[in-house]
């Protein structure tokens, strides 16, 4: 197969994950080693988490790493497994969406999360308008590119807490379904939600939607019943990791 044809297999794999109420489980990972663990243990695809690849570089998250760190670490990733790999873009690095698309595919990856707050910009969150209108111009960049790319839209209406408590869910509903008529694939809004919330929010989307779960103590079948449609752990399994491992080193001092 050509490149082309390579990647359009992996996006149509990956996008194949994406079953409400039958999550697809990505596991968040940072490098090809926590990938390749990944893909021993029978995933079928994995996430790269900024918050992990950031402190894998010694890097602040919030893009305090530049995108060619990232997709240096991603072609890395893609060449060590034969899984699809989605890659966490946070806000987009004050690149345009083909700069984006074309370096993902370049790296190998075949999709991205995008975030509707702007890190480079002191943090402000981007209207709902304004979100879309990303989404629609990566869509058309990929579509341009011939490739079926994955394009995982995030609100961080939840972690931002914007607006008022009782409105925040319906908020986040019309930040995503305006995403989602943009030509979003799923959508993120990221925060963790109780079963009913869950419920609420997947019924009122019309795209898989992305849960973030704790890897050590989170219940699938939840999830599953709520209606999620991926699954993802952010940087918990890193952090979860890293507190085993502070355990097992803290004997030899």
């Amino acid at each position: 197969m050509t490149e082309t044809a390579e990647l359009r297999t992996l996006a149509e794999r990956l996008l194949a994950l994406h079953v409400p109420g039958d999550p697809g489980v990505l596991p968040t990972a940072w490098d090809a080693w926590s990938a390749q663990v990944a893909e021993a243990a029978g995933f079928g695809g994995v996430t790269i988490g900024s918050h992990p690849l950031a402190s894998s570089l010694g890097r602040p998250d919030g893009e305090g790493m530049s995108f060619a760190e990232v997709t240096d670490r991603v072609a890395q990733i893609t060449r060590a497994v034969s899984i699809p790999v989605s890659v966490d873009v946070e806000s987009g690095y004050g690149l345009g969406a083909s700069a984006l698309i074309d370096g993902l595919l370049g790296a190998g990856a075949v999709g991205l999360n995008i975030e509707d707050t702007v890190h480079g910009e002191g943090g402000r969150m981007r209207s709902s308008e304004e979100h879309a209108a990303l989404i629609g111009e990566l869509r058309a960049a990929a579509d341009a590119a011939g490739v079926p790319f994955v394009i995982n839209a995030r609100t961080d209406t939840f972690k931002n807490k914007l607006g008022a408590d009782e409105e925040r869910v319906d908020l986040a509903i019309a930040r995503m379904r305006a995403c989602a008529d943009a030509g979003a694939s799923s959508l993120y809004p990221v925060g963790f939600h109780d079963g009913p919330t869950l419920a609420r929010i997947c019924a009122a989307l019309p795209l898989p939607v992305n849960a973030i779960a704790n890897p050590v103590d989170g219940d699938l079948a939840m999830y599953a019943r709520a209606g999620a449609g991926r699954i993802s752990f952010g940087p918990i399994w890193q952090m979860m990791l890293a507190n085993v491992s502070a355990e097992w080193l803290d004997r030899w001092r």
